[in-house]
């Protein structure tokens, strides 16, 4: 840990010849955005940069700890309807998976369903999603696996549907449109809409409950969400050649109740200065990176903004504890 006041964090060499071809874009996006959230006020990222390789392998723990119960209580509510959502699907059904990552709760659609024709699975972590479809098509050999590296943020072009196949259903689970803020949700869900007109979308969304309950799934006891929300500066150190010191930023998350969001944000515990893209950028102690919302949802009001992007609201699923929900949402014709 450095103890001078002023922390200098440097830009270093190229790493361009470390990284695949296929992610320059993609690291050039991320320095244009890292550099617009510094040089700007509140500042604030994008979380779709916490998920490459390694903070896609955080994220996957963090499901599995006894604070975080979204990933959990969704994994039973689809283990509970998988019948009835398959129903709803029809035979010879196409699955869209936005934000794919491990492929967890897919499976749990596709031992339910009738004849599924193809699964194309969207991530922007493409080291992650080419491990997880391998892996998913080992254990499903009749299944056509067309893993998509895309931001399905932007607009998508997919396959055109198979001859012979069914309904084109979206399937977005884990609150993730949580993640957006309410502007960002509907121009995901209009972009959904275009991509999946005539079919469906399965759309999981977390619920408002008892603030204590939200602090603790976003501030583990073993510190894995600290880890997966620093990750980003880690990031950046090894894409884009910065040298955030990671010990002179704390995590910070908070349920914000007027806004109805977690908040996530990583806090300069010093004045540091930041190098990159030949600029020098300046954080006073107590300033925040803004990484993350998680907005959360009624019944009613997701339903709402579905209706907003041209979706016809469905049934939905719900645990006994009403902590979260799965739409099922028509598609505009």
């Amino acid at each position: 840990m450095l103890t001078r006041s002023l922390i200098n964090i440097e830009a270093g060499g190229d790493a361009a010849g470390s990284r695949p071809a296929d992610s320059d874009a993609l690291v050039g996006e991320f320095a244009h955005d890292l550099m617009r959230a510094l040089s700007t006020k509140p500042h604030g990222i994008s979380p779709k940069y916490f998920y490459d390789e390694p903070g896609s392998l955080l994220f996957d723990r963090i499901c599995d700890l006894p604070e975080y119960y979204p990933t959990r209580t969704e994994l039973g509510i689809l283990r509970d309807a998988a019948a009835d959502i398959a129903a709803h699907m029809g035979p010879r059904a196409e699955i869209v998976e936005f934000g794919a990552g491990s492929l967890r709760k897919v499976r749990l659609l596709l031992d339910a369903m009738d004849r599924p024709a193809r699964y194309l699975p969207i991530d922007i972590s493409g080291e992650h999603l080419a491990r997880s479809a391998t892996s998913l098509q080992r254990d499903y050999p009749g299944l056509d696996v067309q893993p998509v590296v895309a931001d399905y943020t932007q607009r998508l072009l997919l396959p055109a549907a198979l001859p012979g196949a069914g309904r084109r259903v979206g399937f977005f689970p884990g609150s993730t449109i949580g993640n957006f803020t309410p502007a960002e949700a509907l121009h995901f869900l209009q972009i959904a809409g275009q991509v999946l007109r005539g079919g469906a979308l399965l759309l999981g969304a977390d619920l408002i409950k008892d603030p204590a309950v939200l602090h603790a799934a976003y501030n583990d006891a073993q510190g894995v969400t600290a880890a997966f929300n620093l990750n980003l500066l880690a990031r950046a150190n090894r894409e884009l050649g910065t040298r955030f010191v990671l010990e002179q930023f704390a995590h910070s998350a908070f349920y914000n109740a007027p806004q109805q969001r977690i908040e996530m944000h990583l806090v300069s515990r010093r004045r540091q200065k930041v190098a990159l893209g030949g600029e020098c950028y300046e954080l006073e102690e107590g300033e925040s990176l803004h990484t993350e919302n998680s907005y959360k949802f009624t019944i009613d009001s997701l339903r709402a903004l579905a209706m907003r992007a041209g979706f016809r609201p469905g049934p939905v699923w719900t645990d006994e504890n009403r902590l979260f929900s799965v739409h099922w949402l028509h598609a505009p014709g």
